[in-house]
Order: structure tokens, then C-alpha cells, then sequence
């Protein structure tokens, strides 16, 4: 029985750990709707002066970002770029499964 292919939202990146910017419009409503939802906290709750709210808030608003990236794009890991054939010195770009 065939599997659906998996589509990635956020690729991991090329260097260093963590997501790159999304490749899909999928991706960018999750990020559209986090900058929206986080602009709209800051001005409702820093108009209150409520800053230790806004800052619990934003936390929560990342920490839901980070989990959509983490259920919807590549496996994270640390990467250091293109991979070099020591054989005959020619770079590899990674593949992306």
C-alpha cells in the first residue's frame, strides 16, 4: 500500500540548527497568522501596560510556532552545509528527504 509523500512546510537549514523560511504558501499563512497574532497582542497588551503578559504571551505564540515546525517540516539537526567527496573534492549538496 502506497503512503501519501509527506509535504514539508519549513526545510531544515542549510547551516546550523533549526528551520529555513517556508517553500510552500502553506508555510507562510502559519507565519502571516504568527506575526498578526503577535502584533496584535503587543498593542492590545502593551497599551494595558501589561508587559509581563505580552511576554508570557509571546512565548506561548512561539512555542506554538515552533511545533507547527516541528510536526510540519524536516527533521532538525545540526548542518554544516554542502558535504564534500573527500575522493575527489567536489561538494555535494545535502539531500533533503
Amino acid at each position: 500500500m502506497n503512503t501519501p509523500k509527506r509535504t514539508i512546510w519549513f526545510p531544515a537549514k542549510t547551516y546550523g540548527y533549526g528551520w529555513a523560511p517556508p517553500v510552500c504558501w502553506q508555510g507562510w499563512v502559519v507565519i502571516g497568522v504568527y506575526v498578526a497574532l503577535l502584533v496584535t497582542g503587543a498593542i492590545w497588551l502593551l497599551s494595558k501596560n501589561a508587559v509581563e503578559s505580552f511576554v508570557a504571551y509571546a512565548l506561548g505564540m512561539s512555542l506554538a510556532l515552533v511545533v507547527v515546525c516541528w510536526l510540519k517540516g524536516e527533521k532538525p539537526a545540526w548542518r554544516w552545509g554542502r558535504r564534500v567527496d573527500h575522493r575527489s573534492g567536489i561538494g555535494k549538496i545535502e539531500k533533503r528527504e
